[in-house]
Formats: C-alpha cells, sequence, structure tokens
C-alpha cells in the first residue's frame, strides 16, 4: 500500500511570527527541514533549514521561552565542553528575533567553566521556496540552488543569509574561543524580498489600545497580555488599512470571515481596525458572477492569496457568512465610535451587501457547483463538517443555522445605518428580517433527548440537520430568538454533553458523528466558545457564560496562555488538561481575539455612541476586573466591574 501524504503537525512546534514572515522551529530553536519547520514568508518557504551545530554536534536543548512580540529564546547546553563535572558550564541561548520580509538570530555561547573553552560554531541553512500548498500536504520539493554564496533567487523572491560569521557553502561558521567565564555573541540574519506578494506588512503604529487590567482571575490578566502580543504579530495590511491574518501557518493572509470576527471581538479597543478590515474587504467586494471563484455581486470575500492554494482561485469567495458579518461589523464600529465620514463611505458597500442578501429566496444557502471549492462555506468548512444526529453527512445546497441568524442581524442593523445616514431601504430590511425569522421558527426547530433546539442545518432538500451542535450558540444576541427560545438553546448548550470540556464542544457527545479530535465535530475552539459566551451574556444566562469562560481559561492556562485554532473535546474529569488538535495553528487571530471578547462579556459595556449612551450590564461573573484603557468613541475609558457585580465607567 502506497503511504499516504499527511498533512505535518504543529502542536509540538515553536512559531515565532511578524506577518507576513514566520518561524516554525523544534522546542530546541533548531529549523530541523522536516515536516512544517522552516522559515516561512506569505506563502512560500524561505529556509527549510537553520541548524546549530557546536564541533558538529547540536547542543541539548534544555528549555525556550516567549521573548515578547515576533521574539523566542531557546536555551541548551554543551556538556562535552567545560569542566568536567555533572553540572553543565557552557551554555548556548538563541535569541530569535522575526520582522515582517526576514528573521535574525543572536546567539550567545557562554561559560562558567574554570578553564578555557574553544569551538567551532556553525549553521547549516538550506532553501527550497516550497509553496505552502506543497508543505500542508505534506509533500516536498527540491532544494534550491543557491545564485550565489548563501543568496537563493526563484518565482519572483529573493532569499539572503548574511552574518558576522565566515560563509560557507552550506551556511556560516564560527570559531569561538572563550577564555575562563567568559561570553561570545554571534549574529547571523535572512532576509526575504517577494516581488509577488498579495498584501504586506502594515507600515504605522498598531491600531488598537493595549489596557492595563486586573483581575480576580488572574488567567484572564495573563491570557490578555500574551494574546494582544501574538495579536500585534498578525497584523497585515492592503493599500495602507490594516487587517489581521487568520492565523499561522496555513492562514497567514487575508480571510473574509475570520479578520471580521477578530476586528469585531478588538472593538473594546478601538475603531482602528475594524475600519481598515472593513475598507480592504469593501474593495474586493464581489462585482459579478463568477461560479470558479463563488464571486456574486455585493459579497464579501472568503480567501487572498499570491497563487490558487489548495485547488482555490487566488481570490476565492465560496462563503455564506462573511457577507453578512461584514454589515454587523460597520454597524458595531458605528456603535463604538467610528468616525461618522468614514461609516458613509461604506455606505454603497453597505447597500450592496444587503442586496445579496436579498438575493436569497427563503434562506441564505450554499453549494460548490464546480466541485472544486469549499464543500461546506459556513465558520465549520470541513467537509464532513454538516451531520444528522446519526452521524449521516447532510446534502447541500445547506442552509446553517447560525447564518439565517447573521442574516437577520445584519438586515436589522443594517436598516438602523441607513435611517441614520438618510439613506432609503430601512423598513424593506426591517420586513426581511422579521420573514425570515417567521421563515426560521417553522423550519429549523426539532426535538432532541433533552428538549427543542434549532437544528443545525436544513438540507438541500429542506430537512432539519438535528445534530446538536455549537451553531446554535451564534444565534443569541442576534435577535432572531425570542426570549424563550434563547432559554431553550442556553439550556441545550449547557448539556454535559456540550459543555463539560475546555469550553463548549463544536458538537454533542451524544450525536453520531462525534470524535474529540474532529476538526468541527467535537472540538473546541475558543472563537465560537466565546461568542457564545457573549450571546449568553447578553441573553441573561450568566453562570452557563462563567462556566464555559472557566473552561476556556483552563485551557488557556494549558496552553502557556496562546490559545490555539482548536484543542480537543475531551472531559475535564476524564483528561485533566485540554489535548491538543495535532495541526492546529498558534497563533490564531480570532483565538487572541477571544480573550478581549471574555473581557467585554464580564464587563457588560455596550456603547452607542451616535445615541449618546453606553449600556453597562456585566454577564459573565469572574471576579473583580478593572480594565483601564479601552476606547469608546476615540477616547480612553476606564470599565470596572466589582465582586458584586456593580459596573463603573470614568
Amino acid at each position: 500500500m502506497p503511504d499516504r501524504k499527511l498533512q505535518p503537525l504543529l502542536h509540538d512546534l515553536v512559531t515565532t511570527t511578524s506577518a507576513p514572515t514566520t518561524a516554525l522551529s523544534g522546542p530546541d530553536g533548531q529549523i530541523g527541514g522536516t515536516g512544517v519547520q522552516g522559515v516561512f514568508h506569505a506563502d512560500a518557504r524561505a529556509l527549510a533549514r537553520a541548524s546549530l551545530l557546536v564541533d558538529g554536534r547540536e547542543p541539548e536543548p534544555i528549555g525556550y521561552a516567549p521573548a515578547g512580540p515576533g521574539a523566542d529564546r531557546f536555551v541548551s547546553v554543551v556538556r562535552w565542553l567545560g569542566d568536567p563535572i555533572p553540572d553543565p558550564t557552557v551554555r548556548v541561548d538563541r535569541l530569535r528575533r522575526v520582522v515582517p520580509g526576514g528573521m535574525s538570530e543572536e546567539i550567545v555561547v557562554s561559560s562558567t567553566a574554570d578553564v578555557p573553552v574553544r569551538a567551532t560554531v556553525t549553521l547549516e541553512v538550506a532553501c527550497d521556496l516550497a509553496p505552502m500548498e506543497v508543505v500542508k500536504s505534506g509533500g516536498s520539493v527540491p532544494p534550491v540552488s543557491p545564485a550565489d554564496a548563501l543568496t537563493w533567487i526563484a518565482h519572483g523572491t529573493t532569499v539572503r543569509v548574511t552574518g558576522d560569521g565566515t560563509a560557507s557553502g552550506s551556511g556560516l561558521l564560527w570559531d569561538v574561543d572563550l577564555p575562563t567565564r567568559g561570553s561570545a555573541t554571534l549574529r547571523w540574519q535572512v532576509r526575504v524580498d517577494d516581488t509577488r506578494a498579495a498584501v504586506a506588512a502594515p507600515s504605522g503604529p498598531i491600531e488598537w489600545s493595549r489596557p492595563e487590567v486586573t483581575a480576580d482571575d488572574h488567567r484572564l490578566v495573563r491570557l490578555l497580555d500574551r494574546s494582544l502580543d501574538d495579536l500585534a504579530t498578525l497584523r497585515l495590511a492592503e493599500q495602507g488599512d490594516t487587517f489581521l491574518a487568520a492565523g499561522v501557518p496555513w492562514y497567514l493572509t487575508l480571510f473574509g470571515r475570520d479578520s471580521i470576527w477578530a476586528a469585531r471581538m478588538l472593538l473594546p479597543l478601538g475603531t482602528g481596525l475594524a475600519a481598515g478590515t472593513l475598507r480592504v474587504l469593501a474593495r474586493r467586494q464581489g462585482r459579478r458572477v463568477d461560479a470558479h471563484t463563488g464571486e456574486e455581486p455585493g459579497k464579501i470575500m472568503h480567501e487572498l492569496r499570491r497563487d490558487e492554494f489548495t485547488s482555490l482561485p487566488p481570490a476565492y469567495y465560496g462563503t455564506v457568512d462573511a457577507t453578512p458579518l461584514w454589515v454587523s461589523l460597520l454597524h458595531d464600529a458605528w456603535r463604538w465610535g467610528m468616525p461618522a465620514d468614514e461609516v458613509a463611505a461604506l455606505l454603497p458597500a453597505l447597500e450592496a451587501a444587503l442586496d445579496w442578501l436579498g438575493g436569497h429566496a427563503d434562506f441564505l444557502r450554499y453549494v460548490d457547483t464546480t466541485g472544486r471549492g469549499l464543500a461546506n462555506q459556513g465558520w465549520k468548512d470541513s467537509g464532513d463538517a454538516v451531520r444528522f444526529r446519526d452521524g449521516r453527512r447532510a446534502e447541500p445546497p445547506i442552509a446553517l443555522a447560525e447564518v439565517q441568524g447573521y442574516a437577520y442581524q445584519a438586515a436589522v442593523q443594517g436598516a438602523a445605518l441607513l435611517d441614520a445616514f438618510g439613506r432609503p431601504g430601512g423598513d424593506r430590511w426591517r420586513e426581511y428580517a422579521d420573514a425570515l425569522a417567521e421563515r426560521f421558527r417553522a423550519a429549523y426547530w426539532v426535538d432532541g433527548p433533552h428538549g427543542a433546539y434549532p437544528a443545525l442545518a436544513l438540507d438541500g432538500g429542506g430537512r432539519p440537520v438535528d445534530a446538536l451542535t455549537s451553531n446554535i450558540g451564534h444565534l443569541l444576541g442576534t435577535g432572531l430568538l425570542t426570549p424563550k427560545e434563547s432559554a431553550a438553546v442556553a439550556d441545550a448548550l449547557a448539556l454535559p454533553a456540550m459543555s463539560s470540556g475546555f469550553g463548549l464542544r463544536t458538537m454533542s457527545t451524544q450525536d453520531g458523528g462525534y470524535s474529540p479530535l474532529s476538526y468541527h465535530c467535537g472540538s473546541i475552539w475558543a472563537h465560537d466558545t466565546a461568542i457564545v459566551i457573549g450571546g449568553l451574556a447578553q441573553a441573561g444566562f450568566g453562570a452557563a457564560a462563567a462556566r464555559l469562560a472557566d473552561g476556556v481559561l483552563a485551557a488557556a492556562e494549558a496552553f502557556d496562555y496562546r490559545l490555539p485554532e482548536l484543542y480537543g473535546g475531551d472531559s475535564r474529569a476524564e483528561v485533566g488538561r485540554p489535548v491538543a488538535y495535532p495541526a492546529a495553528c498558534r497563533p490564531q487571530a480570532w483565538s487572541a481575539a477571544a480573550a478581549v471578547a471574555l473581557l467585554q462579556a464580564a464587563l457588560g459595556l455596550y456603547p452607542d455612541v451616535p445615541g449618546g449612551g453606553v449600556t453597562l450590564r456585566p454577564g459573565v461573573p469572574l471576579g473583580a476586573i478593572t480594565a483601564r484603557g479601552l476606547r469608546i468613541g476615540g477616547a480612553p475609558v476606564t470599565a470596572t466591574v466589582d465582586a458584586l457585580g456593580t459596573t463603573t465607567l470614568t
């Protein structure tokens, strides 16, 4: 039987990022030329190997730690050098820094030995410029021959390695002579120039504030600190407008849905990121019908690449939810204080997006007609994500439950924007929303073993896909549900089959398709749980929200406060710490942004800058919290909730 190509595992790698550049190494700091290890720039691997040797041998690793945004430190020992005693006396510290378009390392070889130390340090490098698509699929390409000693040029990309060592055919060499208790510092760097990049690093300062937070639950503070560091490394720009790349390594580019959700979650820190994200996506809003790319007039795109990626075209529109989510981001940014002139400039794109919603006869549905696009086009976009309770896969066209909630909310919020700016059409979209809610109420509700809840979706025949999933939690807070229906959803999500893990499972353990390590049918996603926590908090189900928040914070602690894209859905009672999903991206924009969403839900901060008011309604009892440096209408504010749940804003 021939070997299958398998996607490389990521869970045990160290990721150092400053978009659009990333270094992936083992915990020892070595970039060893296996799997997905390498220095990547955009969608290509610049260096496939960067291995440090001392006297031809690898130092023995003893630890690593983050050293701030875009930096990591690796520590190893060289026990064959120095004093012949049990304690290691020769140590190597490798400080790695990644910046957009390059990486540098400062290598400190230090000795506490009582004798002088002499060694030869070498750095072995190799370049293959493998496309990310090939790396992700488990494939490989031949090495690129150097144009000169340590320069490689191919496919419009130039990779150049320099340093203060002596260049050799395979890297750099240093002769190190250390006196008694001495040290030496070695430096090298790699620079990547890509003439075909689809996106670039932003040139200005970070678009959001960094609040000073104190909390009874110290896990929240630590998660916020690490998450804000990671978010700073995921910034990308197009034509001067900043957005967040989706995640490292596979998705370090513009993703409509992911970039929108991340910007929406960060609104308590300012509207600058939201404004940039809205403009970038508006410029690429669909203008024509193209089955190959999925483009349609008014539709917001899904994904942007420099080349075709996993059979998808470079600019791909195969998403059913990015368009209504774009409308909601514009509305929410307006409420948080996005300048009126910036909002007004986007109203033509708003009207086009609403027209796209109205072009669907009953519900928002999707189907890939080409056979080359995504079979599922909601946020759970794996091919097996939409299943009946007995495990059968649903046939398209699919109408996802949460997407109808997004559409309802977008219509209501779009109408509010049209009214506020004196544009016609508000009544049309309020009527659309009312009719959609009635259709949803009649078509989606199913009876489960523990009561009624909305189905995951309707299949191509209009049948409810009756698995119990986290999707229905996204309906909370959209306005689509009545208070009684919201209570039924909250009850369903509070069942142990959904919520006994480290957050909210994507699918109930009682469903036929459940697997704790399924990408979308049983795993836990931090952003998904955070969205549901926000909805529960708004709907008044604080205790259920707090239980889920505690699960996410426990997971964050286990993952050194860098929440991965997803992790296993195992029960906390059976497995004492979350199980890593082996191919999960870290850092991931909406996983990191989930920390800010938890903070907002706990504070209960809901501004209406155009209306001149702010609602304070703490929804997640996590103890006392104070956040200084949040932003409403561009002005810094301090929000405090005490142990009794009383909130103040100054």
